[in-house]
C-alpha cells in the first residue's frame, strides 16, 4: 500500500509535531480537532518551531513554507475521508479515542490505516471497536515529536502483518528510528520509565531532595538530558497520571500507583509547562 496523504487527529503539541514531521517529510497532511481554536493553535505551534529552525539556519525560508502549505487545518474528521493513514494524538482517554475511531471508521475509506499516539491504553481495545481491526497500529511517538527519534510501532493480535510493514516503513521515510513492541501495557519505554518517574515524587514527598537537587543528581550523575521533574512538566501531569492509573489498574502494584502529590497538582490544574505551573513555575 502506497502512503500519499495522511491525516492526524489533535492538534496538540503531540498532534501538532506529528504533522510537522509527515508535512516535513513531504506529505500532504490534514490536521484536525474539535474547534479552530484549537487547531490554529497547533498551527501556530509549528509555525513557532519552523521560525526557530530557520533563525537557526537549519532549514531556508522557502522550505518552512513549503512545510506549512503541506498542512490543511480542518475541524471535521469528515475532511480525512481521503488519507491513506490517520493519527490519533488525542487526550489520554480510553472512552474519547474510541469515540473519535468511530467516527473516523464512518468517514475514511475502507482501505484507510488507522494509528493511535497512546502512551499506555490497549491497541486492541480501541482496534476491536472498529470495523478494521486487521489495519489498526500503535505508534507511539516522542515528545518533542520534532526532535525524538524513536517511535514504538506496536501489533496486536489481530494486526495484519503486511500492514503493519508499512507503518513501520512510513516511520522511516518520516526520519524516525522505529523499533517494534507488541500490545502490553506501556509497550516498551514507558513499561520501564513510568515507575522511574512515580519513585521521583514519591522521593521528594519523603523529604530525600528538593525538586532542583533531584533533577540535578539525575542529569549531573547519570547523563540524563532533563530530570524526571521537568520532564513530567514537559509531557504533562495529567498525561502521566493517566498512564499511572493504566498501570495500576493493570496491575495492582504498588510501584505503579499514583503518588498523592501528583492527584492532587493535576486536581489544581497544574499541569506542567502547558499550563504554566507544574513542578517548576514557568509563568513570567
Amino acid at each position: 500500500m502506497q502512503i500519499e496523504k495522511i491525516g492526524v487527529v489533535g492538534a496538540g503539541i503531540m498532534g501538532s509535531g506529528i504533522a510537522h514531521v509527515c508535512a516535513a517529510a513531504g506529505y500532504p497532511t490534514t490536521l484536525v480537532d474539535i474547534s479552530a481554536e484549537l487547531v490554529n493553535k497547533g498551527l501556530t505551534a509549528i509555525d513557532r518551531y519552523l521560525s526557530k529552525s530557520v533563525e537557526k539556519n537549519k532549514i531556508a525560508p522557502a522550505e518552512k513554507r513549503q512545510i506549512l502549505d503541506r498542512i490543511q487545518g480542518m475541524t471535521s474528521t469528515g475532511d480525512l475521508a481521503r488519507s491513506d493513514i490517520i493519527f490519533e494524538a488525542a487526550v489520554e482517554n480510553i472512552e474519547i479515542k474510541l469515540k473519535i475511531f468511530s467516527e473516523l471508521d464512518q468517514v475514511c475509506k475502507p482501505e484507510a490505516i488507522f494509528a493511535s499516539n497512546t502512551s499506555s491504553l490497549s491497541i486492541t481495545q480501541m482496534a476491536a471497536g472498529t470495523k478494521r481491526a486487521d489495519r489498526f497500529v500503535g505508534a507511539h511517538f516522542f515528545n518533542p515529536v520534532q526532535s525524538m527519534k524513536l517511535v514504538e510501532v506496536v501489533d496486536t493480535m489481530l494486526s495484519d502483518d503486511e500492514i503493519y510493514e508499512v507503518v513501520f516503513e512510513l516511520m522511516k521515510r518520516l526520519g524516525k528510528e522505529p523499533i517494534r513492541a507488541h500490545d502490553k501495557t506501556g509497550f516498551i519505554v514507558n513499561r520501564l520509565f513510568s515507575t522511574y518517574l512515580l519513585d521521583a515524587v514519591r522521593a521528594l514527598e519523603e523529604g530525600v531532595g528538593t525538586v532542583e537537587d533531584i533533577d540535578k543528581a539525575m542529569k549531573l550523575g547519570l547523563g540524563h538530558p532533563m530530570g524526571p521533574f521537568e520532564l513530567l512538566d514537559l509531557t504533562g501531569l495529567d498525561t502521566n497520571l493517566a498512564v499511572a492509573n493504566t498501570f495500576y489498574e493493570e496491575f495492582r502494584e504498588k510501584r505503579f500507583a499514583p503518588p498523592p502529590t501528583l492527584k492532587r497538582m493535576v486536581m489544581a490544574g497544574w499541569l506542567g509547562r502547558k499550563t504554566g505551573r507544574g513542578f517548576y513555575n514557568y509563568k513570567p
